[in-house]
């Protein structure tokens, strides 16, 4: 008797923690039921990687992690498409034109030293590279591909020329240790991207600070070889450089740019180039009326088989009934405390598992009944 009253008051404590755990931890959503986006990301192989094998899927895969979770993004789904390809799941994430940007580009950073004797050359072809962008911007919304194409050759070949005013790379993205977005001022709507070197590459900081101090020559800031910044430094740097392991991109960003670029930076450079080869929203609606069918269809059968239950087996479907009870809130509460992302495939499963709970209750119940008889 002892034991039986310590099984009945362990399961009630179980349904009371159960209940506690539900009410204070959502259930996370998949995709089809919360509504986002789905993109697939296309490898592209190039001289240096003419293959795409393994060890470069990992690599890939492990930077678009890394940018997906800088995202905030909660319950996204990572995973490879065959040998090329990867599936991004974001659920909650309504602006694919955002995510394509963040997980698209290559974000290769670097500095590099500005040639001696090409000052007023860099000043007129940056300027002609911030027209461009500007034209670019404009043409955004344009239905005039022809212009857009246009545009976009002459800013390559801007982009090119500014590259052949400056030395090869000193500083890369594997020097950065951390990035983060914050305002010129306080107020400011414009903002910078603030960045930390490692050890080293706060040494490689300080030395090319160290040459170009008071020579009015610029460092050139280049992402994915395009000029983000060209800022000169002062002569009082001229004998130690700037030391700290700290810099900033002012760019004129806005919060928006400036995130984006830090979430880049922080999930390090691609090793290949990618490209979106299909970027789809599920919208919420959907997934407010699969949420809404499947409770309505889940909750009306379990009460047809409770009732079934209790008039054909009276008292032992009453404890076959309850025992089903605890069943669904005990796995409930499990997909909660592990973290299970709940899908219309995972509630069809969970459905199942109540029938098959049934089933074995019926096989017992009417083999105890032959027994009697």
């Amino acid at each position: 008797m002892r034991r039986q009253n310590s099984y009945i008051a362990l399961i009630l404590v179980l349904v009371i923690a159960s209940v506690t755990v539900l009410s204070q931890i959502p259930i996370r959503l998949g995709l089809d039921l919360r509504g986002g986006s789905q993109l697939t990301i296309q490898l592209q192989t190039s001289e240096e990687v003419p293959t795409i094998d393994e060890r470069v899927m990992e690599g890939v895969l492990k930077i678009v992690e890394n940018r997906v979770n800088a995202l905030g993004v909660s319950e996204s789904v990572v995973q490879s498409l065959g040998q090329d390809q990867i599936l991004v799941q974001l659920p909650g994430v309504n602006d694919p034109a955002q995510a394509e940007r963040v997980l698209g580009g290559t974000a290769q950073l670097d500095f590099r030293e500005q040639l001696q004797g090409t000052e007023q050359q860099l000043a007129i072809e940056y300027q002609l590279q911030r027209q461009r962008l500007v034209e670019q911007e404009l043409l955004k919304n344009s239905e005039d591909p022809e212009a857009i194409a246009k545009n976009l050759e002459s800013l390559e070949k801007t982009n090119q020329a500014i590259a052949g005013l400056f030395k090869e790379p000193t500083i890369k993205g594997q020097d950065l240790r951390d990035a983060l977005a914050e305002p010129e001022a306080p107020g400011s709507n414009n903002w910078n991207v603030a960045l930390r070197f490692t050890s080293e590459g706060g040494q490689k900081f300080a030395e090319l600070t160290k040459n170009l101090a008071g020579t009015g020559r610029s460092i050139g800031i280049f992402l994915d070889d395009q000029l983000l910044s060209a800022p000169t430094v002062g002569v009082e740097f001229a004998e130690t450089g700037i030391t700290g392991g700290n810099a900033v991109i002012q760019g004129r960003f806005t919060a928006e740019q400036a995130n984006e670029l830090a979430v880049q930076l922080r999930g390090g450079a691609l090793p290949v180039s990618v490209e979106i080869v299909e970027n789809r929203t599920v919208g919420a609606t959907l997934g407010r009326d699969s949420i809404q069918r499947s409770v309505y269809a889940g909750t009306g059968g379990l009460i047809l088989v409770l009732i079934f239950m209790v008039v054909y087996y009276r008292l032992p479907g009453i404890i076959a009934d309850v025992a089903l009870v605890i069943y669904s809130l005990f796995t409930i509460a499990s997909f909660a405390i592990l973290g299970v992302t709940l899908t219309l495939p995972g509630i069809a499963g969970f459905i199942l598992s109540i029938g098959m709970a049934v089933d074995a209750n019926v096989l017992i119940f009417e083999r105890t009944r032959e027994e009697l008889r």
